[in-house]
Formats: C-alpha cells, sequence, structure tokens
C-alpha cells in the first residue's frame, strides 16, 4: 500500500504537470496545442544540452531549459497561433506540424541514439518503509509548488486575474483595456515552462530521445479529456485519478496493462460525461 501510495504519487505529479500547462492553454486561448509534447521533449534536450555543452549543475541547467522554453512558447504563440487564432483547425494542424518539425530537428541534431541526464537529486530514501529515489520526491514537491503557485497567481496577482478575464470572456476583457494578446504569449509561455520542468525532472529518471514528447502528451491530453477541457482542478483530479489506477494495475496486473488504463478512461468519459469531470 505504501509503494502505491509513493508511487502513485509520482506518476500522478508528472501527469500534473503536463496536463495544467495543457488544459491552461485551452482555457485561455480556446485553442489545442498539439506541440505541447514537442514542449517537453526540447525542455528535455535543452537540459541535456546545459549539463553536457556548458558543464551546467542540474539544478541551474533545469532553471535555464525552464526559461528557454517559456521563451519559445511565447514564439510559438506569436507566429504559429495568433494569426490562426481564428480558425482553431488551422491552429491545430500548425502546432501538429511543429510538433513533427520539433521531433525531426532534435533527430538530425543529436541522433537517435538516447540520452542521461544527470539526477538532481540521487540515491533512494527510506519513506513509509519504502525505498524511493530522491529524485521521485523531488517530483511530488515540485508539483504541489508550481500548481499551487499557479493557483495563487492565477487568482491573486494582476496579470493572473487578467488571464482568468480573458479566459471568461476574451471580447469583455478586450473591453476593460485588457491586451489579450500579451495574454495569450503569457498563457503559452507558461505551459511551455511547465512542459520542460516536468521534463528535466522526469527525464533523468528515464532516457531522452527525440520522440519522447509523444507518450506524455497523451497521458496529457487523456487527463485533460477526463478531467474536463479548461478546468485545471480537473485536470489535478483526473491526474490524481489516471495515475494511482495505472499503479494499482500494475501492480495487481502487469506494467502492460496498466498502460490501457488512460484509454480506457478516456472511452468511458466520452460515453458517459463527454464534458469530463469538471467541465461545463
Amino acid at each position: 500500500m505504501a509503494e502505491i501510495l509513493l508511487y502513485g504519487a509520482a506518476s500522478s505529479a508528472s501527469y500534473a504537470l503536463m496536463a495544467v500547462g495543457f488544459t491552461l492553454v485551452f482555457g485561455v486561448a480556446r485553442v489545442l496545442n498539439l506541440a505541447h509534447g514537442a514542449f517537453y521533449a526540447c525542455g528535455a534536450y535543452a537540459m541535456y544540452g546545459f549539463c553536457a555543452a556548458f558543464g551546467a549543475a542540474p539544478a541551474i541547467a533545469v532553471l535555464a531549459a525552464i526559461a528557454v522554453l517559456a521563451a519559445v512558447g511565447a514564439i510559438v504563440n506569436r507566429f504559429f497561433v495568433e494569426p490562426l487564432r481564428a480558425r482553431p483547425m488551422a491552429v491545430l494542424m500548425s502546432t501538429l506540424a511543429l510538433s513533427i518539425v520539433a521531433e525531426q530537428t532534435l533527430l538530425i541534431t543529436f541522433g537517435s541514439q538516447s540520452r542521461n541526464i544527470p539526477l538532481i537529486l540521487d540515491g533512494p530514501v527510506s519513506l513509509l518503509g519504502v525505498r524511493i529515489g530522491a529524485q521521485g520526491l523531488l517530483l511530488i514537491a515540485v508539483a504541489i509548488v508550481v500548481i499551487g503557485a499557479l493557483w495563487l497567481f492565477l487568482h491573486k496577482a494582476k496579470l493572473g486575474k487578467a488571464i482568468y478575464a480573458t479566459s471568461q470572456d476574451p471580447v469583455g476583457a478586450q473591453l476593460v483595456g485588457i491586451r489579450t494578446s500579451t495574454v495569450f504569449a503569457v498563457v503559452f509561455a507558461v505551459s511551455a515552462a511547465m512542459a520542460a520542468l516536468s521534463a528535466a525532472i522526469v527525464g533523468p529518471m528515464q532516457t531522452v530521445s527525440p520522440e519522447m514528447g509523444l507518450m506524455p502528451m497523451i497521458k496529457a491530453f487523456s487527463v485533460v479529456i477526463v478531467g474536463g477541457l479548461g478546468s485545471i482542478g480537473g485536470s489535478i483530479a483526473a491526474a490524481l485519478l489516471l495515475g494511482y489506477s495505472e499503479t494499482i494495475v500494475s501492480y495487481l496486473v502487469s506494467t502492460e496493462w496498466a498502460q490501457i488504463v488512460s484509454l480506457v478512461a478516456v472511452f468511458v468519459t466520452l460515453v458517459v460525461r463527454p464534458s469530463g469531470l469538471f467541465g461545463k
């Protein structure tokens, strides 16, 4: 039970970091960003580059990768989303094409060989009688702090309130003086930064490869559908649900069967409650 509790929390934290950024873009900009998985992969390779090329400490490399991907997110919004915002299907295809280009660019630049990123926190830790990697506990702590900080930012900060107002009514937000173009740029930057953060912490526990963004993108999309498109609270709840469900199935059945849990959850959600747990 303790192992399920800890490992399920780590999986849920990873899913939540990816899904909250993804659903934030949809909730505010009303577009589906299929380049979100590419942000994840590029974040991992950015950390690898800072560590390998510049010899940066892992913690410094994480911060640098987040900063780089935040800038990339704002650029993607400016040139690949903003001109097409009135046509959601065009945005969908544009971000999908960008995702493919990013994967091929990483493949050409770094090759197909998997890479390793150094751990920020090394060694196992004994907690509740279970030995778990310190990096896994770091992932849980970072997810709680970052998502909590994002919630406070959206509800307390002036810019956060502008983002919240834009998500409710973009036209009304413009009429009261809110620059929605700036809001959309900030939202894309935050979304990309959260994807990079997730990759920079999860990447060292796995291997880094050009196609690594596909599965996290599928998981994030599944979480958002189950939780409800545009609902941050729904994404957190769905991340916990799927993270613990997959962990339980892995322990009781097998890891192979755990991979279809999210697909089953999406199917059931679309049949029973298409709007998701917290969707409207």
